[in-house]
């Protein structure tokens, strides 16, 4: 190599074998979303997306995703439409948050990790049903970690509601940490592709 050159080839090599490392070099083709359809549209899009909240709405079978849109700066401080987690919902009587029904109840646990009295049956984005053991009484509220196996802990705080016919309690969610939500949201659509692995292909 020439004396004056900027690089040496070590360098030159790690660069290289860089832009051919295929795990480098893939998409999320979840989240990054191109919008084809002018530039009128795309502006629109953009503007709504920074002072309004956007979203994109998927209808099928019995259910609906409502995906919200981002505006997100990359490195070279361009901006890019983004798509967030999406809500999840489920058609009948009434639009209601897609619940997940556990196979075993998972206990809410306090923030050591110790397991307490209240036990999750189903969870949705929104709320979360919960069996309460050793004849305790359901709290009006509770700010608890709920850790279902294979995946980082979730705070939840929860607000009474209802006592159902079948002697479990349903409370609202009220995140109040944007990442917890998002987690939260995360865990909810994960367990959606393996509930409904056709429609995620």
């Amino acid at each position: 190599m020439q004396r004056d050159a900027l690089l040496t080839q070590d360098e030159l090599d790690f660069i290289q074998n860089m832009q051919h490392n295929p795990q480098l070099n893939v998409r999320d083709a979840t989240s990054s979303l191109l919008v084809n359809g002018g530039s009128q549209i795309r502006d629109l899009l953009t503007r709504l997306a920074a002072h309004e909240q956007v979203t994109i709405q998927a209808n099928f079978e019995n259910q609906q995703m409502t995906f919200p849109l981002h505006l997100v700066e990359d490195e070279f401080h361009a901006m890019h439409l983004r798509l967030g987690v999406p809500s999840i919902y489920e058609d009948g009587p009434m639009i209601r948050p897609w619940r997940l029904a556990l196979e075993e109840p998972v206990a809410l646990e306090n923030s050591k990790g110790q397991p307490g009295t209240m036990w999750v049956h189903e969870i949705s984005f929104k709320g979360v049903l919960l069996e309460v053991r050793n004849k305790t009484k359901a709290p009006k509220h509770f700010a608890l970690w709920f850790s279902p196996s294979g995946y980082e802990r979730i705070a939840l705080r929860g607000t009474f509601e209802r006592e159902t016919e079948q002697g479990f309690y349903a409370y609202e969610l009220s995140q109040s940490d944007k990442d917890e939500t998002e987690r939260l949201r995360q865990y909810i659509l994960q367990q959606h592709r393996l509930t409904h692995p056709a429609l995620h292909i």
